[in-house]
């Protein structure tokens, strides 16, 4: 079940449709509900989970009207002919091609028209950086990477292409399809629009004491969490894509709720959430934005999952190391994605690299690590 919830405040909205779970159309929220659930009990809570990646008061929002959105599975009698149509010309031979399966999943996702200028092709991850034009109802002229499916497109495109495509984005990920492009008459290498890889540490290797901030502006340091199993990964706030920071938040928060499950696993480990965007991410903004993750809002102690930054350079020594990749343009910021699992001794035991990890995996190494004994 959907609801929808129209609020007055367009600058509110603007910025809220980048956050995790909340995305807007004009003036439109939209969030997922149990099933059973009425449009006055979720309201509230609705509202307030809206407050929260605002950093607001809840109080501060004033909620116009709430309704039902309508049934995705509600069918038009001209949509029944049509099928029917299609059944016909089957049988006949004349329409049996299978869709590809991005089409048929994106009728339950928005569709968006993208432009703009191909600054990297990522073979390995599907994944293509354009330097786009403003996504009207979306988000603004940026530089941002978005999965491609398709695998023909991706081994034929090159940093310097243009390229028009159509963007779905649902509630677990978004992907490009569609996808028509055209080559620079003068294709110049591109290779100073691409970040250089970094190296990577390796399974055994010492984790240095990094310094860094949590959300309650007081120092950390790494070497603080011996004694402990220290799951960490790397975040911003602002991330508009559901299937990067948005998804390691999410996991974070999958795992979190396991390991209360284990009252032993749990004394035993430890979380950290570390921003690259020091600008945005202050301590406050850290604080509501974890709060509303872990669910609990103003009850919060973040004594086991904490969020962290620091100093540009303090973040960028801890990114080097792990091999995380970075770069800022306009204000959002173009990055990798990596989580590692470090012993209690503080040397790393796993490094996951992308999105692909899955939190019931993660648990698994962390029971294993545990139970081994490992200092």
């Amino acid at each position: 079940m959907r609801f929808v919830f129209k609020l007055r405040s367009m600058k509110l909205i603007k910025e809220s449709r980048r956050d995790a779970n909340v995305y807007s159309s004009n003036a439109l929220f939209e969030l997922s509900a149990p099933s059973g659930t009425t449009c006055r009990s979720y309201g509230a809570s609705a509202l307030k989970k809206i407050a929260y990646y605002k950093h607001q008061a809840p109080t501060e929002l004033n909620c116009r009207r709430c309704f039902h959105a309508a049934s995705p599975t509600t069918h038009s009698s001209a949509g029944y002919l049509l099928l029917s149509l299609l059944l016909v010309l089957c049988f006949s031979g004349q329409a049996c091609q299978k869709k590809p399966e991005a089409t048929t999943t994106a009728a339950t996702g928005r569709r968006y028209e993208v432009k703009g200028k191909v600054v990297r092709v990522d073979k390995s991850t599907h994944r293509v950086t354009l330097d786009h034009e403003e996504i009207p109802g979306y988000m603004e002229a940026m530089i941002m990477p978005y999965t491609l499916k398709d695998e023909q497109i991706l081994n034929e495109l090159a940093p310097g292409d243009q390229l028009h495509a159509t963007l779905i984005v649902d509630a677990d990920s978004s992907w490009l399809e569609d996808v028509v492009f055209t080559r620079a008459a003068s294709p110049a290498a591109s290779a100073e629009n691409s970040s250089v890889a970094t190296s990577e540490p390796k399974s055994g290797d010492a984790v240095p004491n990094f310094s860094l901030v949590n959300q309650d502006a007081k120092s950390i340091r790494l070497n603080s969490y011996r004694g402990k199993a220290l799951l960490l990964t790397f975040i911003y706030t602002r991330c508009p894509l559901p299937e990067y920071c948005t998804l390691m938040s999410n996991n974070f928060a999958a795992i979190e709720q396991e390991l209360q499950k284990d009252a032993a696993l749990y004394e035993k480990t430890h979380l950290l959430s570390i921003s690259f965007d020091p600008a945005y991410d202050t301590p406050k903004v850290l604080k509501s934005y974890g709060a509303a993750h872990t669910g609990n809002y103003n009850k919060e102690t973040f004594k086991h999952w904490e969020f962290a930054t620091g100093k540009p350079a303090q973040i960028k020594e801890i990114a080097q190391f792990f091999g995380l990749t970075y770069m800022q343009e306009t204000d959002q910021i173009v990055h990798s994605l990596k989580t590692a699992i470090i012993t209690p001794d503080g040397r790393l035991y796993k490094l996951y690299s992308g999105n692909n990890w899955k939190p019931e995996e993660v648990l698994s190494e962390l029971r294993t690590l545990l139970s081994s004994g490992a200092k």
